[in-house]
């Protein structure tokens, strides 16, 4: 075909048309028939310039770093000889990354003279948003938990109340379990608020509570249950309601747990 000529060209473009062709994709005509180019050759991985693997342990600077929170920590929960002090050195610490996304300092709740002090992990929304432990789902079951064995927060009297607090005073980002250093960070302050609350007994839930106050990394499965010493205090571990919520199985081993806390509280009394 004649590729100058405008009749064959309008020709080939109505027979095109007829086709069904209604676009152009490219100026320059392609020969389907032609031989494919030949491939490019492959580099050999030995050839391939080598990368350092990530390096995923934490820099000497961070860890020096930590260190001197977890010292500033320890210094400003020292000075501090009373339930309020300890408040207000704990709202002035900058250390820890949580409060900068939190709404509010969850310091407690209950009667501070209560014989019984529970710990458990971190606040969540309800906690973040109203400033106290435990008064969302899960405190609603931590309630008539401790109804069970004859507490309530709301009672002013020694034996009839009790005492709550958290390893971690602000929310972790989207509810997240405590990070190992956040709760090395907090842990200063939590001892120093156990030993002005000066309890006869201590009720460790859930992981973090267990792992920060036992100094161990065995579950809360293995070491519920178990009477151990905080501070020359009586401890002992059970599950968080946030996990007996989402696990039923675990009340039985709860209410045993909870049967051996009154009777340690009963022979104070």
């Amino acid at each position: 075909m004649d590729n100058t000529d405008p009749e064959a060209l309008l020709a080939a473009l109505a027979w095109q048309v007829e086709l069904g062709v209604d676009a152009a994709v490219g100026d320059v005509p392609v020969d389907r028939y032609a031989a494919p180019p030949p491939p490019e050759p492959i580099t050999r991985q030995a050839d391939a310039p080598r990368l350092d693997a990530p390096q995923r342990a934490r820099a000497p600077q961070q860890d020096d770093d930590h260190a001197q929170l977890v010292e500033q920590a320890r210094q400003l929960a020292g000075r501090a000889a009373t339930l309020a002090e300890l408040r207000s050195a704990m709202a002035g610490f900058d250390g820890c990354i949580l409060k900068q996304g939190a709404r509010n300092l969850v310091f407690s709740d209950g009667h501070p003279a209560a014989r019984l002090m529970i710990v458990g992990e971190a606040p969540g929304k309800d906690e973040d948003r109203e400033g106290k432990p435990f008064v969302g789902r899960s405190g609603q079951l931590l309630d008539k938990m401790l109804a069970a064995i004859g507490r309530d927060r709301s009672d002013d009297r020694p034996d009839g109340g009790v005492y709550i607090t958290n390893v971690l005073p602000w929310r972790p980002p989207a509810n997240r379990d405590p990070g190992k250093d956040e709760m090395a960070m907090m842990k200063p302050f939590l001892l120093r608020h156990i030993a002005l609350a000066a309890p006869d007994c201590l009720l460790l839930l859930g992981n973090a509570a267990m792992k920060t106050l036992y100094e161990t990394d065995r579950g809360i499965t293995a070491m519920r249950g178990q009477w151990r010493e905080v501070g020359g205090i009586a401890a002992i571990a059970s599950f968080h309601p946030a996990a007996l919520l989402r696990n039923g199985l675990h009340k039985r081993s709860a209410w045993q747990d909870l049967q051996m806390l009154k009777s340690r509280l009963d022979t104070y009394g």
